[in-house]
């Protein structure tokens, strides 16, 4: 029995140990993530966009609550319909990959923003937060494009990463006329538990289970070490306390941020939030409704901002 005592005890001290360590290499990952530089080919690309919906392309840049200066581009077109949609990429990513979006929308006559989040692309900052300090980027952007552009109606359109940013800024923006968010996360502690589960494949429920002290340290660390407290990257509570209309859009099929993240944000603000309004789209992958039905993906996000005008 003393030698089973024993054992139980060394198998869990090492259990902690390891916990420890992955913990603080995971909030070290999650903080500083991979930096997609922008490229000539990127910039070639998105003249080529400006240019044939007639559009003037600039380069832009502003200045964050910190000081990190936050580049993007701004594409006005000639004779645009009087409102502006900001678009906000994903993880990794940097604002190229919102060209795409960028070409539906201009299609209409929206004036488009496309900012490189904290951390990514060309802009400034040393972490990525995940919407602790970006939700006060947002708020700066937006100020920028009233400033400058005066549109009509302010919109905004993220996916993945850059919709749970643009959720969480509805705290600190509340003036949005209406947001679209693409496969978002619930809580940066949801994504966290599918983010080490599926690291070590072992899938999202083992990971807020038997893995769940490696996420609870890298919280910790983050916060002891470098004064992030990933607890406030709440998207789900930011929605619940908005009167911003929403559209939430998520793919049945999606294994990187899994559908039950838009689900909690719906019962979360159910009864709460008067206009959250959630398209499931059968058989998309991550950020993979345009793909999947780009005719149904054209009309619910541009009639979701007309409706909201």
């Amino acid at each position: 029995m003393k030698r089973i005592l024993l054992g139980g005890s060394a198998l869990l001290a090492l259990y902690l140990l390891l916990s420890i360590v992955a913990g603080a290499l995971a909030a070290e990952a999650a903080l500083r993530p991979g930096r997609r530089v922008l490229s000539p080919t990127s910039s070639e690309l998105a003249q080529q966009l400006a240019d044939r919906h007639h559009a003037s392309l600039q380069a832009v840049s502003i200045s964050a609550a910190d000081g990190q200066v936050l580049r993007g581009w701004s594409i006005q077109p000639q004779r645009g319909n009087g409102d502006a949609v900001i678009l906000l990429h994903g993880h990794t990513d940097n604002r190229a990959g919102m060209l795409g979006k960028a070409d539906l929308l201009l299609h209409y006559g929206y004036a488009v923003l496309l900012p490189d989040a904290r951390a990514h692309g060309q802009s400034g900052g040393e972490f990525a937060t995940y919407g602790v300090l970006e939700s006060g980027d947002l708020r700066r952007w937006y100020d920028w494009l009233q400033g400058t552009q005066h549109p009509h109606c302010i919109d905004g359109l993220g996916e993945s990463m850059g919709a749970a940013l643009l959720l969480e800024s509805l705290r600190t923006t509340p003036e949005f006329c209406a947001v679209v968010a693409e496969s978002p996360f619930a809580s940066f502690r949801e994504a966290s538990y599918d983010r080490v589960g599926q690291e070590l494949g072992v899938g999202g429920q083992l990971g807020r289970t038997l893995l769940r002290p490696v996420v609870d340290v890298g919280f910790l660390y983050a916060r002891w070490k470098h004064g992030v407290d990933f607890e406030a990257a709440s998207p789900e509570q930011a929605v619940a306390e908005s009167t911003v209309p929403v559209l939430l859009i998520h793919g049945t099929a999606d294994n990187n941020l899994p559908i039950r993240h838009s689900w909690k944000i719906v019962a979360h603000a159910a009864g709460r939030h008067p206009a959250v309004v959630f398209w499931e789209v059968s058989g998309a992958r991550h950020c993979g409704a345009q793909g999947a039905d780009p005719a149904a993906y054209e009309q619910r996000v541009v009639s979701w901002f007309v409706s909201n005008r």
